[in-house]
């Protein structure tokens, strides 16, 4: 995850609070005393360990191993450069957190130990939509984490005023919520630059396109598939219910203040935004409602990106027993479940997704998750979303006046030469 997303989920109106969770099952026996004197080193991100979450785990594995553990905290910023350097390093971190997309680039270059066995062992019911980041070349180089997506974050005061008593099962009712609020209010009915690149990528998701395609050996745009303008004509029927810009993202005003205003009837965005909201405008946290995207049919929510986390062990580490032993504790029903209810993320199995219950953020947000994706889990995609984002200039072609198609083919030189790395 490239962003400093989750360090806001440590917002206290987005928090359930929860008691220290006690050891389970093979937790609990001491006796593996085999690493007594050794020190595990874990890089975790600002904000991805809340502190229960963190003192248990330390404790069970201290408990279990006889080993030691030393957390060491990370800033997003500049992370990617930082664990590359890393990783090639004689003495690297033992195990890491790294952003579920950025994955395949790191398993590529030979960084990460290979975690076939892990799978096998602890990994059988983990969501294949999680576990797919996870995998590179057909085999396992990290264990999936933790994901969060977004939701419709909406107003109930606007949403009653223009008599609406229910939120939308379908994409179709909600078009139709959205008309009536234009017509029966004075609110903007939603608030959608024309550039959310990250909703834009789960109607991809959700129609099935993939934005790049294998022409020979080499990754090349694939933004002229129909499908990938059907999800665009969806976004450009969104879109037609906003002002916002249509050359803009969703920080280019931060749409959360604008929603803070109190004259937009919904936004899309991630459930912690509603803090930003709350931040600028106090008085809207009763107004603040949550449903998950709706998708065409009712049932199956809209395709969403999942942007998370995986954990991963360095392939030089000369720990990787130690370090397996923490990511088995780790990624345990107790301690996968008690970072879901403290830290309100989507888990990696939706068995665990009950401890969700008493967030409604969240709980909008797992139901999706099952059928979400992310970017291409290609290492050539990073620099595809350097600014200027060729993605969100196709985007911006689309609303202000071009077919999919000839928007696709005014950016396929720029994407091609990102995708080989030629700038």
């Amino acid at each position: 995850m490239k962003r400093g997303l989750i360090a806001a989920t440590g917002v206290a109106a987005m928090l359930v609070s929860v008691a220290a969770c006690g050891s389970d099952g093979d937790d609990d026996k001491a006796g593996a005393d085999g690493f007594k004197g050794e020190t595990l080193t874990v890089w975790a991100m600002d904000g991805s360990t809340p502190d229960g979450w963190t003192k248990d785990v330390k404790a069970a594995f201290e408990k279990k191993t006889g080993a030691k553990l030393k957390l060491e905290i990370q800033q997003w910023n500049g992370i990617q450069q930082k664990v590359t350097t890393a990783l090639s390093e004689s003495d690297p971190p033992d195990v890491l957190e790294i952003g579920n997309t950025q994955t395949p680039a790191y398993a590529q270059t030979g960084g990460l130990a290979e975690l076939d066995d892990l799978k096998k062992s602890i990994g059988a019911d983990w969501s294949k939509s999680m576990n797919d980041s996870a995998v590179y070349d057909g085999k396992q180089y990290a264990a999936p984490w933790y994901v969060v997506n977004r939701v419709v974050l909406y107003n109930k005061k606007i949403w009653a005023e223009a008599g609406i008593k229910d939120t939308p099962k379908t994409r179709t009712e909600f078009f139709k919520d959205l008309d009536t609020i234009q017509k029966k209010t004075d609110a903007e009915p939603i608030y959608l630059p024309g550039q959310n690149w990250y909703f834009f990528d789960g109607l991809t998701i959700g129609t099935g396109a993939d934005l790049v395609k294998k022409n020979g050996d080499k990754w090349v745009s694939n933004l002229a598939d129909p499908k990938v303008g059907k999800a665009m004509d969806i976004y450009k029927q969104y879109q037609s219910f906003s002002k916002a810009p249509k050359d803009k993202d969703e920080a280019t005003p931060q749409q959360a203040e604008v929603f803070a205003k109190g004259k937009t009837g919904a936004f899309i965005g991630m459930g912690w935004e509603a803090a930003l909201s709350i931040k600028a405008n106090p008085k809207i946290e009763k107004d603040i409602g949550y449903f998950t995207i709706p998708g065409e049919t009712e049932g199956k929510p809209e395709g969403v990106f999942l942007g998370g986390s995986n954990l991963a062990i360095a392939a030089g580490s000369e720990k990787q027993e130690l370090a397996k032993e923490f990511l088995k504790i780790a990624l345990n029903d107790t301690y996968e479940g008690q970072l879901a209810k403290e830290g309100g993320v989507i888990p990696n199995k939706e068995s665990l997704q009950t401890q969700l219950k008493g967030n409604p953020a969240a709980q909008a947000a797992a139901p999706a998750a099952a059928t979400g994706g992310t970017t291409p889990l290609i290492p050539e995609w990073a620099a595809v979303e350097n600014a200027p984002n060729p993605v969100k200039t196709y985007m911006t072609a689309v609303l202000t006046g071009k077919s999919p198609a000839e928007a696709a083919k005014s950016v396929e030189d720029e994407l091609n030469k990102r995708l080989s790395q030629e700038r």
